[in-house]
């Protein structure tokens, strides 16, 4: 069993220990704290599958869309619950979807260029990722008209989400196409992991409950400050540091990174 941390002064690697009790130990110690826990050594991954909002980027996209109807605390109440797991996701992102029909479609471009930035950290960890070899995937249950940019941003290769539907200038309060969805998130971890062939080591991030079946299902899902049923699922956490840390996780050095 092996644990990393990516804190100044705390534990490094701790022997054979049930995953429980190991992080109960690391969590009584040293927290708040960064940490990875791994059934055998921890190895870069080949494969990264991130969410977007409140992982990649400080925000959440529809809750800052939402304010240019007048509608962003009723909206983002709506996230936060469904983010914290009390809500069918689907359910909720129709519903809130829905409030903001004929809103401007221009309010897109506005809420891109005024309100949404990337997380501390974020450019710097997909390029260097990239730069060791890892595919960067951004897969979100929010909107295409949003992901697409901060991917191009960020240097992420694939893009899967949701998309807002647009008519005459104007947001319809439907999507079209394929939902994205927890589900989703979880098949396409699977199904680039198969394509990268045997022996993959893959990293999932997110902070929310429809980030839970990717973050279990990947070689190292990792929370980033996270809502509370994220962090219990995950095999690692970022509670202190941005995502810088997860390089630091991995055992890769400041004089390799590249920087955003």
């Amino acid at each position: 069993m092996a644990c990393a941390n990516a804190g100044r002064g705390g534990i490094d690697f701790i022997g054979t220990a049930p995953p429980s009790a190991l992080r109960a130990a690391i969590e009584t110690h040293i927290a708040p704290c960064d940490a990875l826990i791994a059934d055998d050594e921890i190895r870069i991954p080949h494969l990264f599958v991130s969410d977007m909002d409140s992982t990649m980027i400080g925000q959440e996209c529809i809750d800052e869309l939402a304010d240019f109807a007048g509608l962003k605390p009723q909206i983002a109440a709506i996230t936060e619950a469904a983010m914290r797991g009390e809500l069918d996701f689907r359910a909720a992102l129709a519903e809130r979807v829905a409030l903001l029909a004929g809103l401007g479609e221009g309010a897109i471009a506005q809420c891109l260029a005024e309100r949404i930035r990337p997380m501390p950290g974020a450019r710097t960890l997909v390029q260097t990722l990239k730069a060791h070899g890892c595919r960067t995937v951004l897969v979100t249950g929010g909107f295409h008209q949003f992901a697409d940019p901060v991917a191009a941003m960020l240097g992420f290769e694939h893009v899967v989400a949701n998309r807002l539907d647009v008519k005459a200038g104007q947001l319809t309060g439907k999507l079209t196409g394929p939902i994205c969805d927890s589900n989703t998130k979880l098949e396409t971890l699977i199904a680039e992991t198969a394509a990268l062939g045997e022996g993959v080591v893959s990293l999932a991030t997110g902070d929310g409950a429809n980030d839970i079946p990717m973050i279990r299902a990947a070689s190292h899902g990792i929370a980033y400050h996270a809502k509370p049923k994220a962090r219990d699922a995950a095999s690692g956490w970022i509670d202190r540091g941005d995502l810088t840390s997860v390089l630091r996780l991995f055992g890769i050095a400041e004089d390799k990174w590249i920087q955003g």
